[in-house]
Formats: C-alpha cells, structure tokens, sequence
C-alpha cells in the first residue's frame, strides 16, 4: 500500500534502477559517487533540479540497506543490473569497452566484482536484461536489426547458466 517507506542509500550522487535478488535478501542498482569538484558540479546541479549524466557503477547492498559493496569499477555507463535466477551473478549492460558512448552490451559479473563475462556482441545497444519466472529465458531491449532506426525491439534467448 505504498507504506512503511525506507530510504536505503544516502551518499551523494545519484542511484537507481534497483531490484531485488531472487531471495528477496539483497539488492542491486546502479550509482555515481562523485568526488571533489564533480561533487561540488553535482551539488550545484542538483540546486537547479538537474542531473548531469556521469560514471555510473553497480552496487549491491543486503535488503535493508546494510552492506552496500561496490560490484564494478569499470567507468563510463553501467547500468540496468539485475541478478541471474540463482542470485549468485549480476547482469547489467555496459558500454565500458567501447570507444565512443552508445555501444552498450550486456555483460555477468560475481557479487563480488569478479568473473566478468560478456552476454551480448552486439555493435549497437543491447540493455535491460531481465529472466522469465523459471529463470530459463533472458528478455532484453536491442536496437539490433532495425535498419540503423535506433527503434529499440525486445528479444528473448534461451538462457544457459
């Protein structure tokens, strides 16, 4: 009913994009924590009810907030994390490898920051991963096969874990 409300991070910068692991007893999201003048950048921004994009990360913290570890420390844009069906693995999209901003894929990753595989090789946007129910499909959002539109399509894959 929308009650009982707690906010779960309090660091200066920005967060989002949060979900549950498949046991309900952690979570993950994506941050910026900027420091030193792209802090003060950040606070001065914020006094105008504007957000500069910025390096984002994953993180993941126990349910309740407690916990909170930096999973990524790639730069540039990580995001849209969500966990594998186990829970032992989180995938979130990235553009970290590219030279130029836009070529995002969907990579796996350790709680822990380690074992960094990559899901997708797509030259273009592939993002928004997230699995079926039974955990034996992967949903995610690509602009692959659009005659260069930038119209963004839903695929479905087979997940193999």
């Amino acid at each position: 009913d929308g009650s009982d409300i707690k906010q779960i991070t309090n660091t200066p910068g920005y967060d989002g994009g949060a979900s549950f692991s498949p046991d309900g007893t952690k979570l993950v999201w994506r941050a910026s924590r900027p420091k030193g003048e792209d802090l003060k950048k950040y606070k001065d921004f914020l006094k105008e009810d504007l957000v500069e994009p910025s390096a984002l990360e994953i993180f993941v913290a126990n349910a309740d907030g407690s916990n909170v570890q930096q999973v990524t420390n790639l730069t540039k844009a990580n995001w849209a994390p969500v966990f594998n069906p186990d829970g032992t693995k989180i995938l979130f999209s990235s553009n970290y490898h590219a030279e130029k901003g836009f070529h995002f894929n969907i990579f796996s990753i350790n709680l822990d920051g380690t074992g960094i595989d990559q899901i997708t090789f797509d030259k273009t946007f592939d993002s928004f991963p997230m699995f079926s129910p039974d955990g034996k499909r992967l949903a995610f959002c690509s602009n692959r096969h659009n005659g260069r539109t930038y119209d963004t399509n839903v695929f479905v894959a087979e997940w193999k874990n």
